[in-house]
């Protein structure tokens, strides 16, 4: 069991986990916390020696505490690398000195919590240090809570990161992160480190498509995909947030990040306290892969929302069959043909209400268009019922374009500069969530539709980045403050609509892969990968997700050739195999389907019924990645062992080669394997060590095997 440890000897604490061990302590002065270890399991008895044998070296030029490898580093004294929390008080005063006051662990079911408490010396700041850790894992949960502890005088907030993670002493290590634009999100990168400083950031007030908040370190490139020791980091925010990689001219690197400081200020007034986002940490040692089943892992048993769903359902959206021509007629009429193949969850996309035929005009007046919809929506949501299926809705509702009701009624609702141009983007003007009266309007409004009607699914839209980040009205009163308040009624609203309709799911997209971050994920079953839903782009998209996220959580589409985006045309089983890697949808205009494509489609979603929950909650190995070679390759094997299930893709054919071999992983060695549907049967060993044979012929080839495990007689 997980279980966390204080010495008091060493004035250490030791982290004991699934398969690693974390060690802290205090200085002898007790004003400064100190990294000790963070790597594979070691038994307490060494970590307190560790603790014990601890010392800061002294470097000439240098001070001692500058170079401790503090866990919080507050700015002040001889500190000089990048601090993670400075503040200002209302005297002009601008350093911090604390010293050490309290602590606790607190004991949870399957969970253990620490908190350490600092106070300044003089003034009245509070910082409180949680880390959690849970049995069965590896994940360190960090984050800290500000209080402005005096009664009058306020702490102006300049920078506040939720955490610092220090990595162990070597010469040089390779950061890998997830980077790329709308249409090209999660790419995995890699970069060899030098003394200085590395920045990830969004600026944009959301995750963004830039940059996604994960990142992972290994030894001087030393960790493939199987083997080596990887520690990885993610945050759980949804707004603008910032990672410093920063390795000294000493040889030691560690990695602060939390809220973006840029425009940042934040006024703890007297009496309030602030708790800023976790920053997850993992250590896994056997590579990257080992290091996403275990983020995965994570994230299904520990963040993921609860649901009464064991797999996430297929689901169909009308978005790229009517566009913003929806009405009554055709969505019923696509509803039958959805229906027909095995869909279980049926979405109407844009266009559904006030004067929306366009994207011109109609952001927030979420009303229901009487001329689409002479009935309202509950005609439609019975027939789909009817057909089994559950209703989803489309909604954009942090969105206005300026020809619409609400932003005639309020037009100081939105982001805005006093006399500076109002900036729109896709036709859109951002509404001012940190504002109390649009988080009300916003939760009132879609409260109110969900009360209404029986929708049980919502894909929250948000199709653009936020700009002009003024609030006139609050001129002089911490308007900067707006960066984290909007974040944080967003999550509010999220929170209180799941309280009050438990029954709706939710999915989070942000033109495509905007907003993913374990933030989000803590609040919706799903988010929408990426609007490129080209299958060979999306391998690539795809394989970068699994890296930091779960394949139940990554929504995949297949939709119509020639792609909208790319004009490549790819077969329709090649699409399905893709989609398949993930939590399966459909996106095409089925009207225009084939009687051939719709029988092939319904066979091919009958059989992902079948592999689906190995899919979604096994466990996953990235067998060949889409970065190198023709041939790309996954496999999910079943979290008891029973069920394996392998996808392989090819690009293109050359010189006649049609046959690969590919090596599995995660099997037990004296079972038997047989393929479903085929007679040939195979010991673990013999797929280990030797591998499956499967045949990928021609350009956009692909297979998918399911493999069922027999016990031995």
């Amino acid at each position: 069991m997980a279980e966390i440890i204080h010495d008091v000897a060493s004035l250490a604490w030791i982290f004991q986990m699934e398969a690693s061990t974390y060690c802290i302590r205090l200085n002898e002065e007790q004003t400064s916390l100190q990294h000790i270890y963070w790597g594979t399991r070691i038994d307490t008895a060494t970590a307190r020696e560790m603790a014990l044998a601890w010392r800061t070296y002294f470097v000439p030029f240098e001070s001692t505490i500058g170079n401790s490898r503090e866990e919080f580093a507050p700015w002040g004294e001889l500190r000089f690398s990048e601090p993670t929390l400075k503040v200002a008080y209302a005297d002009g005063t601008r350093g911090i000195e604390w010293h050490f006051e309290a602590y606790g662990i607190e004991q949870e079911q399957r969970k253990q919590t620490l908190w350490l408490r600092f106070v300044d010396q003089v003034y009245s700041l509070q910082v409180t240090l949680y880390y959690r850790i849970y049995t069965g894992h590896d994940v360190i949960e960090r984050w800290v809570r500000l209080e402005n502890s005096g009664a009058d005088a306020p702490i102006m907030l300049e920078q506040a990161f939720s955490a610092d993670w220090q990595l162990p002493h070597h010469e040089r290590y390779r950061m890998t992160y997830l980077h790329g634009r709308w249409g090209k999100e999660t790419q995995v990168t890699e970069t060899l480190l030098s003394p200085g400083k590395f920045v990830l950031e969004s600026r944009r007030g959301t995750t963004s498509h830039q940059f996604n908040p994960w990142v992972a370190f290994d030894v001087d490139a030393s960790a493939t995909e199987e083997q080596g020791e990887v520690w990885s980091m993610a945050l759980a925010w949804s707004g603008s947030w910032k990672f410093v990689a920063e390795t000294t001219s000493y040889g030691t690197l560690h990695c602060v990040g939390g809220i973006n400081d840029f425009d940042f200020r934040y006024r703890l007034d007297a009496g309030v306290c602030l708790d800023l986002p976790m920053f997850v940490g993992l250590y896994a040692s056997g590579g990257f892969g080992e290091s996403s089943r275990k983020w995965h892992l994570y994230q299904r048993e520990r963040l993921l929302p609860e649901t009464l769903d064991a797999v996430r359902p297929i689901l169909y959206n009308s978005w790229e069959a009517t566009a913003f021509a929806v009405d009554e007629r055709n969505q019923m009429e696509l509803a039958e043909q959805a229906a027909s193949l095995g869909i279980e969850v049926f979405v109407m996309d844009d266009g559904w209400f006030g004067e929306r035929a366009h994207d011109r005009a109609g952001l927030g007046d979420w009303t229901v268009n009487r001329a689409k919809f002479p009935r309202g929506l509950n005609p439609l949501i019975e027939r789909v019922n009817e057909l089994g299926m559950r209703f989803g809705l489309w909604v954009e509702p942090e969105m206005v374009n300026v020809d619409s009701d609400l932003y005639r009624a309020h037009p100081d609702w939105v982001y805005h500069f006093h006399k500076r141009t109002r900036t729109e983007s896709r036709n859109q003007l951002v509404l001012n969530l940190a504002r109390t009266d649009v988080r009300d309007w916003m939760f009132t409004t879609l409260d109110t539709l969900l009360s209404e009607h029986n929708i049980e699914f919502i894909k929250w839209d948000m199709n653009r980045s936020i700009s002009d980040p003024g609030w006139p009205v609050e001129s002089g009163h911490n308007p900067e403050r707006v960066w984290l308040a909007y974040v944080q009624n967003l999550y509010w609203v999220f929170d209180e609509l799941r309280r009050r309709h438990p029954n709706v799911a939710f999915e989070s997209c942000s033109g495509g892969g905007g907003r993913i971050d374990l933030g989000i994920l803590s609040r919706v079953e799903q988010v929408w990968t990426s609007d490129n839903t080209d299958a060979l782009d999306r391998l690539r998209i795809q394989e970068g997700f699994s890296y930091a996220y779960a394949p139940r959580a990554m929504m995949c589409w297949v939709t119509d050739c020639p792609n909208y985006l790319t004009a490549r045309t790819v077969p329709l089983l090649y699409r399905f195999h893709v989609a398949m890697a993930g939590s399966l949808g459909i996106g095409g205009d089925l009207s225009h389907w084939t009687p051939q494509e719709r029988e092939e489609a319904r066979a091919l979603i009958e059989s992902y019924k079948r592999v689906r929950p190995t899919v979604q909650n096994g466990k996953l190995y990235r067998l060949r990645s889409p970065r190198s070679g023709q041939v790309a390759a996954a496999q999910y094997v079943a979290q008891d062992g029973s069920e394996v299930i392998v996808f392989a893709w090819g690009h293109s054919q050359q010189f006649g080669e049609t046959q690969i071999v590919l090596q599995l992983y995660g099997l037990e060695q004296e079972a038997s394997y047989s393929v479903v549907d085929e007679s040939m049967h195979y010991s673990g060993a013999y797929l280990m060590q030797h591998g499956l044979k499967m045949r990928l012929v021609g350009d956009f080839a692909s297979q998918m095997y399911h493999l069922v495990r027999h016990a031995l007689a």
